[in-house]
């Protein structure tokens, strides 16, 4: 079966215990998981808010298509109080986000989906977390571990 890989973060309300009801969810909707890692605080990427996120990072196996992992991961969202998602950059607080990083080694561009999340060497609150559940794993389309893209990043950052 297929290994997953999600992020998951939230910065509204007791994130602490939505990321357990989000990861208990995922593991009774979408397949078993197999790795979390342990939850970071980060502050919010890409807009401003007083409300710093927690975030992780998750592996599983799944039978699902990628698109029928994206519909239960929003609709994990939506019963987690989740009113809208983050369209065109333009991000906000929300109780719960449940991003999909990787399918295996698929790679998938459609409207509603593209694989592997485009935007995830950019995001340290995202690799950080996965490198303590997938080290060794090597991004399809950059040829590199999840390790190195870290490493990478960390040093453009600092």
């Amino acid at each position: 079966m297929p290994q997953l890989y999600l992020s998951l973060g939230s910065n509204e309300g007791d994130r602490e215990a939505l990321l357990h009801q989000a990861i208990d969810a995922i593991d009774h909707l979408i397949g078993p998981v197999g790795g979390i890692a342990t939850f970071i605080e980060t502050e919010p990427w890409g807009f401003e808010s007083p409300h710093p996120f927690l975030n992780t990072a998750l592996v599983l196996t799944t039978s699902l298509s990628p698109l029928e992992v994206l519909d239960r991961t929003q609709e994990i969202e939506r019963q987690l109080g989740r009113q809208r998602k983050s369209v065109a950059g333009h991000y906000h607080d929300r109780p719960i986000d449940i991003d999909l990083l990787f399918y295996d080694d698929l790679v998938l561009e459609s409207k509603r989906l593209t694989l592997p999340h485009p935007l995830l060497t950019e995001r340290l609150f995202v690799l950080e977390p996965l490198r303590e559940i997938a080290p060794e794993f090597i991004h399809p389309l950059l040829g590199r571990s999840i390790t190195e893209l870290y490493t990478e990043l960390r040093s453009r950052l600092s």
